[in-house]
């Protein structure tokens, strides 16, 4: 069971925006750093399985990130991304899935995939 003691590293999730890219086309992308959504988060690195093994040696990194239950964290879903301090981005693979306590939420993230 996670505590709020626990959520020790401040990240940012960007949201994607889109855009006309004046020839008829789309311009995909996120947010500015400074429309980014900074919260507190508790990051969990996955180490065990098969699959987690598989995707370690392919140099992708998987995580589960739990944040607290607020309006802030449940806008987030699968379409934005995430950075941790080190400037690591994540992509969202799914989530949010509340806790059983319903207080958090938990994220599963991969690093080192394309967007």
């Amino acid at each position: 069971m996670i505590n709020a003691a626990k959520l020790n590293r401040r990240v940012a999730f960007d949201a994607p925006l889109s855009g006309d890219d004046g020839h008829g086309g789309q311009l995909l992308g996120f947010a500015p750093d400074e429309a980014a959504t900074r919260l507190w988060a508790n990051i969990r690195y996955l180490r065990g399985g098969e699959t987690v093994q598989a995707a370690r040696l392919e140099g992708r990194q998987p995580v589960v990130v739990t944040l607290r239950d607020a309006a802030a964290s449940r806008a987030i879903d699968a379409s934005w991304r995430m950075r941790d301090e080190s400037g690591t981005i994540y992509n969202i693979q799914s989530g949010p899935v509340p806790t059983d306590d319903r207080r958090f939420l938990e994220f599963t993230m991969e690093s080192g995939v394309a967007t």
